[in-house]
């Protein structure tokens, strides 16, 4: 089941999505913090980059071959291991570039679309 703020529907800033369209260069960058390296800035990535694959803590920790009190502490600090970045890059094409750095060009459409989304709210 998906659900859709109701406040996006019928406008057209948004996509069927929720992604924000019509954003230039420089509102992406602002929202994905392109360059900020910090750990509240990663931290920020890493939890959208899980919310754009509609998936719980958990879960991820599951896939990714973690404890969950582990997985969370990873994206509590922004600190996630080499182990969790490998996982979101073979299974959802979301690269150490977007999570560490914030560099999104590189990035397929539709991930872009689903990361934005999720950095939106």
């Amino acid at each position: 089941m998906r659900i859709i703020n109701i406040q996006q529907i019928g406008n057209s800033n948004f996509s069927e999505k929720g992604y924000p369209i019509h954003m230039n260069i420089d509102e992406k960058e602002q929202l994905a913090r392109t360059g900020d390296v910090s750990p509240d800035a990663i931290r920020d990535r890493i939890i959208a980059a899980r919310k754009s694959i509609s998936m719980q803590q958990k879960d991820v920790a599951a896939e990714v071959g973690l404890k969950g009190t582990t997985f969370n502490s990873q994206e509590t600090r922004g600190a996630p291991s080499i182990k969790t970045m490998r996982y979101y890059y073979r299974q959802h094409r979301i690269d150490f570039n977007f999570i560490i750095h914030g560099d999104f060009a590189q990035l397929p459409q539709d991930v872009q679309e689903r990361l934005f989304a999720a950095l939106s709210k």
